[in-house]
């Protein structure tokens, strides 16, 4: 087999008239046993699978692995400047990086590795064997020239459709906890400790949910700016992401894309045009939205050229699965010296899942939620070797880990926020994805929570 230590790198082919990408891409990656990561941008998908080089971030250390072995380095006070660079060495050209950023890294960006807790903050491989496809073409590459065949016939083949109906879950459990930690974060604005703070809460999911089918059914049934479908280590994910963290194209243009103020979406033409006009006009909804926009260009500011920074799209309002938000786009240039990880270290958390000022904000969110965040309210992203980078922010997303699922939503606290519309707001986001849960049938292959990786085993989310 060709290893990352032939130096030779990928080797290549291309299929084409595969008929619908989204079910090839959701067979693809339910039937695969390797850790793997499918991302759709913009109706793009791409799909990794297999670790040749994988990079682990944790508060302490840095884990590289690669088929040399495994060594450490101490994690220094610019984390992601040492991920980049790490990411710069891999010899493989043409790389592309798949994974994610739990939402603990915001605690070390921002002052707070205390708060880090004890898990992995960031985790990347650059894959074995990929595909990408657009405009009705793939692309294939694979590290071992005799895998590409066999995945060529995998994508010629016969997705398999999503089995059963979905699950009938109630979003509406566990509510009085969430009311009481919204009703102390309004004093806590109150008394000027803070502007905003985006506190979730978590329904578990009781049954075990197939989330390959669960994200063909899900995607179909949403508006998301990314999905994302993932299976590395213990982590698994399906989710329909409302907006980007941040995008950094091979020339250095930047863009975030902050969404904050709620409506939900009936499907009655006339009451959903009437709640997209009650957004547009709440001043509470207003100020939450406007001072996360001027927070995404204050982070801007910092990593780019100088005039550079614009607001594009202001309060624009998109529809996003189960419900409409307040949408804007910031956009900018880095500025020389500056890179893709730059921008994500200045922009992570985002602003919307996290509040103001952050590490206010973190303090916060540690204190009311009982449990660490993990994926949720995160990144999934891709990093290529151009400089490019492309991060989805984790919200309406299915989680599994250790034997569990279960859904997460939460909702922005200002000064004039109420407990009843907040949890109110949790329930339509929520809807996003508890209508398209697909349970797991005793005739489907594998293991529910699929494979497992030995070095991971200490992952576990546990109550504080």
């Amino acid at each position: 087999m060709t290893t990352l230590s032939d130096r030779s790198g990928y080797r290549s082919t291309t299929a084409g008239a595969l008929g619908d990408p989204l079910a090839v891409a959701a067979s693809l990656a339910g039937a695969s046993t390797a850790p793997h990561v499918l991302y759709e941008r913009a109706g793009q998908w791409s799909f990794g699978a297999g670790a040749a080089y994988e990079l682990l971030l944790y508060p302490d250390r840095i884990e590289v692995r690669d088929d040399f072995g495994a060594r450490t380095l101490p994690t220094g006070p610019a984390p992601l400047q040492q991920i980049a660079d790490l990411l710069a060495a891999c010899p493989l050209p043409g790389w592309r990086a798949y994974g994610w950023a739990g939402f603990e890294l915001a605690y070390f960006l921002h002052g707070l590795p205390q708060l880090a807790g004890p898990e992995p903050l960031l985790h990347l491989i650059v894959p074995e064997t990929e595909v990408r496809w657009q405009d009705g073409e793939a692309t294939l590459r694979a590290l071992d020239p005799g895998a590409l065949p066999a995945l060529a016939e995998r994508l010629a083949g016969e997705p398999a459709p999503a089995a059963g109906a979905p699950l009938d879950l109630d979003e509406g459990e566990l509510g009085e906890e969430y009311r009481k930690a919204v009703a102390a974060a309004v004093e806590d604005i109150r008394a000027r400790q803070l502007q905003k703070v985006i506190l979730s809460r978590v329904v578990p999911v009781p049954q075990e949910i197939d989330l390959a089918a669960t994200y063909l059914l899900g995607r179909r049934g949403n508006t998301p700016a990314r999905s994302f479908l993932l299976d590395l280590g213990v982590h698994r994910a399906a989710g329909f992401s409302p907006e980007t963290v941040v995008e950094v194209d091979a020339h250095g243009l930047i863009s975030t894309q902050p969404l904050a103020g709620t409506r939900a979406l009936t499907g009655d033409p006339a009451a959903d045009h009437d709640r997209h006009e009650e957004l547009l006009a709440d001043p509470k909804e207003i100020f939450e939205h406007a001072i996360s926009v001027k927070a995404a260009c204050e982070e801007l500011y910092t990593m780019s050229e100088r005039g550079s920074v614009t607001v594009d799209e202001f309060m624009n309002v998109r529809r996003r699965g189960s419900v409409q938000h307040l949408a804007s786009r910031v956009g900018a240039r880095l500025a020389p010296g500056r890179n893709a990880w730059h921008a994500l270290a200045a922009l992570f958390p985002a602003v919307t899942a996290s509040g103001l000022p952050k590490t206010a904000a973190c303090t916060a969110i540690h204190r009311y939620e009982s449990a660490p965040r993990g994926l949720y309210s995160g990144a999934v992203l891709t990093a290529d070797a151009d400089g490019s980078l492309d991060a989805a922010l984790v919200l309406r997303t299915v989680f599994q880990r250790d034997g569990r699922t279960w859904l997460r939503a939460g909702a922005g606290i200002v000064e004039h926020s109420t407990p009843e519309r907040e949890f109110e707001e949790t329930c339509e986001k929520l809807r996003s994805t508890s209508r398209f849960l697909v349970p797991r049938t005793r005739s489907d292959a594998g293991s529910p929570e699929g494979p497992r990786d030995p070095r991971n085993r200490d992952f576990g989310a546990t109550e504080r």
